[in-house]
Formats: structure tokens, C-alpha cells, sequence
């Protein structure tokens, strides 16, 4: 390995670095660019998934809803997930008003700062140019494009991840304990963003540090004891506050059967979705709705696992563009470092970011309860980190034959990867594929001649070997920037008619256009969420009063937000500081669109899936009684699949109260 390449000393680390021009022409153009790309067009997405975005605007106005990432501000039930990312969204609300930018904006600075965060830690150990890589195939990741412009928790979560590693390298670089404990700091706030998908990147911090860190082995036990003291301590604080506080004056713990914190992480947002047995979920049980439906859903509904599932119809679009090419420079990278000293920083950066890609996406890849495209996020700074780390490492020793032969595989692969990719779109710039192929045969066949790798004809091979690995992600990027997204369940990029419920295709903007594969009937007694063909919006019928988004009141459903007509909003704001809640609805979604049209409190009864025993019939009956609640909104949730707690109010309501229609959506006056 060439000087350029080694660990610098302790006296040229401590020594003030002075970047060259192009550098840092290159840092402003990319952190520049991708901060007019996440922010440009925000306002088309509205509301985005409205399920979070009620539970923003809940926290704007309800610092008792901030804490506990509540529904609604008068606190009848929480989101499904802890609240740390909703918290950023709701101080910006709270400070500029609710709107859609003030919504939205912070998400997508949270994406430059992982993009300018990831570019940090690689430029520390392997320079300048694999730093500005690895930045830029992180931005132009399809589904870093989505997420860090739609308000799920997932933003956050990926910069706290990155930050985690870069804590663990620098401990790596310097054996202090309190690189350690920042580390363990990090993840404890992932798992305050979302839970026990943090957790992934444990493994591979624990690992790299245990075969690297430069104290005695003991000593490196004891500090990732340390770590995981931290860990707990910057979760478990809030953790323990939701659990001792009386459930009497605390919203219900949304996703979750028993009001318990505890639960919900181990269940529903934890073991349950490796195991698929999820108590709660609209498809409880191991293979969900798939095993009963006529055509087959190999995996049930959630999509078929496997070796190969971040490479199918539904999550190739969104990742795996790269990722062979990340693999194969993760194994010449190891190799070429094969004699360094155990504590030597570039290997470790390797194993760190090696095993983030392999132990996520094999988790991703088999387990068998819910799992979205979106997820995929997860593993685009890993497969950034080593794109950009394996393309500079191998660039300078390729006088060396067998690595221009292993950089000329990796082009292949990759030009390959985005032939199958581009092919699942015919009609999406159908030209590019070919283009890519073009120029990845002139890319490869350049890698595997010297002289066209010297000299100026050096600067066009870089070229050529960027435009056939970042020309495809980065059209599916520039595309889904310029798509409005909204609903529950969204994907990046062009519609291959495939995606959503594991392969059940979601329509571009959301999950209004979802369709179902060829030869696959909806159960007999099951009704399909709001979106699909043939359906009267979520419930159908004049009984449940349900109509589809954008006709008549756009009642909403289990995956989209509800779009309250004109009429129907003054009718709710009639008399609104007379209630608690302005209205109850099934379904958090249902209730969603009329919280944030009215800005008033809206209960949605059962949470996300309307399954959750929230509030019980007795307790439903007693808020009535008490005049707390206006309205009953027929509708909502998933007909057929709400707890028994759910059925109960609604037939409760129907049974003891008349019917009113409103622009389509039947309301209950629930103070007559």
C-alpha cells in the first residue's frame, strides 16, 4: 500500500490539515447540491404519511404530546414508534407555523448533515476523493432521495447510525473510553428514533472494535460494557418515564396490546418482525395474508425471502445498484490491508462498514413479519462508505494487474445490476440503459489497459466508470424528487408494478394506485385497504360511509391520510373548544386528515391498525357520556381486521346514534 494510504501519525493527526482547492470546491458543490435536491419541491408531498405528520402537529401545540410522540394533543394514543425524530419536526412546526416546509425541512437537512457526516469519516482515514464518493452515492441513493424528503423516522435514524461508527473509529484511532461511550450514545438515540433496527449496527461496532481497538482485549470488553451502559442510559430514561408514569395520565403505547413500552419494543416493533408473528398487525401470523390468497404470495404479504430479496422487483430499485460492487471492493479492500497491524484504522473502517452491510441486509433479507421497500435506507451508508472507500483504495494500486481485474468485475457487475434494474421500467428513459452499457464496456475495457488509465487519459476513465455506476441511481433519485409522495407505504423511483405489501405494486405519490398481481383474489370476509381497484375508498359501501381519496370527503384508510372537504372541516370546527376531541375515527390515518385540517384533536380509535384495545367500549362510552368527543366517523381502519375493541365502538355507535352523510362520509353527532 502506497504512503498516501497509511494510518497518519499522532503528530500529523494532531496537526492542522489544509484540504486542496478541488476538495473543497467539491465538499460545497456536493453538500450544495444535495440540499437544493431534498429540499426542492417539498410542499408537492402535503402531508407525506400523514400518521406521523398528525402526531407533529399534535407535539406543535401539546408539549404532553411532544414528550410521549402522541396522535393527537389530547393524548389518547402514540405513534407506534418513540418520539426523538417527531421532535425535530414538531420544534420546527411549533416555530414556523404547520405546513408542509416546516414539516419536511428539517428531514432533508438531516440528510445533508449524514451526507456531509458520512463524507467526514471517510475522508479521515482514505483522503479527500473517496470521502466526496462516498457522499455523493450516498445523495443519489433512490431511496435516500425518499426518505430524507418524507417524514418517517427513518432520516434520523440513518444519520445517528453513521454517527455511531464514526464515534467507534475514533475510538478505534485512539483506544479512549469515551469514544466508546459516545458511541453507545448514538444508539441509544437510534433506538429512541425507531426502536430495535438500531440494533443492527451493534454487532458490527462490537465486532470491529474487539478485533481493532488498540487497549488489551480485557480492557476492550470492559469498554464495550461501557458503551452499552451509555447506550442504555441515553434510552433508558425515557424508557422508564413511560413505563412508571401512571396510564391513567399518559396516552396509550400505540402498537402495542398491553399499554406497555416494553412491549411494543420486543413484539411488534421487535422480535415479531423477524418472526412475522406480530400481535396487532393488519396480517398477524407468519405468512399473513400471501398464505391465503388465491395466485400465491410467496412470504405472505409482506414479499417472498431470501438470499435475493433486496435485489427483487420491490427493493432493487431502491439499493441495489451497487451493492455487488460494494461487496467485491469490501474483499479486495480486506485483502490489500491483509498485513497491516490488527489495530491498523482503513481495515477497520472496512470490517465496520462490511459488516453493517452484511448483517442488515441479511436480517432485511430473511425476516418474515413487515418489512417495506423503505427500509433499504438502512444500508445506503454502507454501501456508500465502501463504494467510496474500495473505488480510491483500488484506483492507486491499479498498476497492480489482478486489482484492475477485480475493478473491471466491479464495473461489470454493477453495469449488469443496472441493465436488470432499468429493465423492470421499460417506459422510464428507456435510452439508459443502453447508454450505461455503452460506457461501462469502454470503462471496463479502459480498467484492463495501463496506458488508458495514466496521464489524461486517466481523468476519462474516472468518468466512464462513474456514469456506468452512478448514471442509474441517480435518474431513479432525480425521479423521485420530482414525484410527490404520500401514504403509509412509498417507494423511490419510477412504478416497476411491484411494490408496496411486498410486492402488491404502490402507485407513484403513494399507495393510490396499489394494484394486485396477476391472479390474486382478496379472501373471502376480507376487505383490501383504501387504494385498491374496484374499492369504495377504505370501508366501500354506504354503511361504513367510505369513499376514495379525492372524492367527496376522501375519507382516508389503513394507508392514507383522510382529505377532508371544505364543509366537513367548518362542520368540525363548529363549537371545536366545546370537546376534547372534535371527532373519534378508526384507524389513525382516518383520523389523521381531519386533525390536521381542523388543527383540533382527533381520536383515532385502535391506532395505525385500528387493532389496538385504545380506547376500551366502557371508556368510549364514558367520553360520550361526558361530552368529550363531537363526531363518530364512520369508516376507517382496515374493514374485517379491527381488534375487537374497534368493532365494538363502531357498532356501538351505529346502534345508538343516527347517520348523517357529509360529501360522502357518513359522521355520527355523537351529543344527540
Amino acid at each position: 500500500m502506497t504512503t498516501t494510504m497509511e494510518r497518519p501519525s499522532a503528530a500529523a493527526d494532531s496537526a492542522p490539515v489544509t484540504s486542496p482547492r478541488w476538495e473543497l470546491v467539491g465538499l460545497v458543490a456536493l453538500l450544495f447540491g444535495t440540499g437544493i435536491a431534498y429540499i426542492w419541491g417539498l410542499g408537492a408531498s402535503g402531508w407525506a404519511n400523514s400518521f406521523y405528520s398528525a402526531a407533529i402537529q399534535a407535539g406543535s401545540v401539546s408539549w404532553k404530546a411532544f414528550f410521549f410522540g402522541s396522535s393527537d394533543a389530547a393524548n389518547s394514543i402514540t405513534v407506534d414508534k418513540p418520539p426523538m425524530s417527531l421532535w425535530l419536526m414538531s420544534l420546527s412546526v411549533r416555530i414556523f407555523g404547520l405546513n408542509t416546509w416546516a414539516m419536511l425541512v428539517p428531514q432533508a437537512l438531516l440528510g445533508v448533515a449524514s451526507v456531509a457526516l458520512l463524507r467526514a469519516t471517510v475522508k479521515r482515514r482514505f483522503g479527500g476523493a473517496a470521502g466526496l464518493l462516498a457522499g455523493l452515492v450516498l445523495a443519489v441513493t433512490p431511496v435516500a432521495a425518499l426518505m430524507f424528503r418524507f417524514n418517517n423516522p427513518d432520516a434520523l435514524l440513518v444519520l445517528l447510525m453513521i454517527a455511531a461508527v464514526w464515534a467507534l473509529l475514533r475510538g478505534v484511532e485512539t483506544g479512549k473510553t469515551k469514544w466508546l461511550l459516545i458511541t453507545g450514545m448514538f444508539v441509544g438515540f437510534g433506538f429512541l428514533t425507531k426502536q430495535l433496527q438500531v440494533m443492527l449496527v451493534v454487532p458490527p461496532l462490537a465486532l470491529t472494535y474487539l478485533i481493532a481497538g488498540p487497549p488489551k482485549f480485557l480492557i476492550r470488553l470492559w469498554q464495550l460494557f461501557g458503551a452499552l451502559g451509555a447506550m442504555i442510559v441515553s434510552a433508558g430514561w425515557w424508557i422508564l418515564i413511560v413505563e412508571f408514569w401512571p396510564a391513567s395520565s399518559r396516552p396509550w403505547v400505540g402498537g402495542s396490546q398491553n399499554n406497555s413500552i416494553l412491549e411494543l419494543t420486543l413484539g411488534y416493533n421487535g422480535f415479531g418482525r423477524l418472526s412475522g408473528d406480530e400481535t396487532g398487525s393488519v396480517t398477524p401470523g407468519r405468512s399473513g395474508m400471501g398464505g391465503d390468497m388465491a395466485g400465491g404470495m410467496p412470504g405472505g404479504i409482506w414479499g417472498e425471502t431470501g438470499i435475493l430479496r433486496m435485489f427483487d422487483a420491490s427493493q432493487g430499485g431502491q439499493i441495489a445498484w451497487l451493492i455487488p460492487a460494494a461487496l467485491i471492493l469490501l474483499v479486495v479492500g480486506l485483502v490489500l490491508r491483509g498485513k497491516a497491524p490488527r489495530t491498523d484504522v482503513q481495515r477497520a473502517s472496512l470490517i465496520v462498514w462490511g459488516s453493517w452491510l452484511l448483517v442488515t441486509g441479511l436480517t432485511f433479507s430473511f425476516m418474515a413479519g413487515i418489512f417495506h421497500a423503505y427500509y433499504t435506507v438502512a444500508l445506503s451508508p454502507a454501501v456508500a462508505a465502501l463504494v467510496g472507500i474500495g473505488s480510491v483504495v483500488l484506483w492507486r494500486r491499479r498498476e497492480t494487474y489482478w486489482v484492475r481485474i477485480a475493478m473491471a468485475v466491479a464495473v461489470t457487475s454493477t453495469v449488469v445490476m443496472a441493465w436488470v434494474l432499468l429493465g423492470r421500467s421499460e417506459s422510464f428513459v428507456p435510452w439508459l440503459k443502453w447508454a450505461i452499457l455503452v460506457v461501462g464496456i469502454v470503462a471496463v475495457v479502459a480498467l484492463l489497459i495501463p496506458a488508458l488509465t495514466r496521464g489524461r487519459l486517466a481523468a476519462a476513465s474516472i468518468l466512464a466508470v462513474m456514469f456506468a455506476g452512478l448514471a442509474g441511481p441517480t435518474a431513479y433519485a432525480v425521479d423521485t424528487i420530482g414525484t410527490p409522495h404520500t401514504g403509509a407505504i412509498v417507494s423511490a423511483g419510477p412504478n416497476t408494478g411491484m411494490r408496496g405489501f411486498g410486492g402488491m405494486g404502490e402507485g407513484r405519490g403513494g399507495p393510490g394506485g396499489m394494484q394486485l398481481p396477476a391472479g390474486v383474489q382478496i379472501p373471502a370476509g376480507m376487505q383490501p385497504p383504501a387504494g385498491f381497484p374496484g374499492q369504495a375508498g377504505a370501508a366501500g359501501g354506504a354503511e361504513m360511509g367510505g369513499t376514495g381519496r379525492g372524492m367527496g370527503g376522501g375519507m382516508g384508510g389503513l394507508l392514507e391520510g383522510s382529505a377532508p372537504t371544505a364543509a366537513i372541516t367548518e362542520m368540525l370546527e363548529q363549537d371545536a373548544d366545546s370537546y376534547t376531541w372534535v371527532a373519534a375515527a378508526i384507524g389513525a390515518n382516518t383520523a389523521a386528515g381531519y386533525q390536521l385540517a381542523t388543527e383540533d384533536p382527533v381520536m383515532p380509535v385502535g391506532g395505525f391498525n385500528g387493532t389496538d384495545p385504545s380506547p376500551t367500549l366502557a371508556q368510549f362510552q364514558q367520553y360520550v357520556a361526558d361530552g368529550e368527543i363531537h363526531y363518530f366517523i364512520g369508516g376507517g381502519g382496515m374493514p374485517g381486521m379491527e381488534s375487537g375493541t374497534s368493532a365494538e365502538i363502531s357498532a356501538w355507535v351505529t346502534e345508538n346514534f343516527t347517520a348523517t352523510t357529509v360529501d360522502n362520509v357518513t359522521f355520527y353527532d355523537l351529543t344527540q
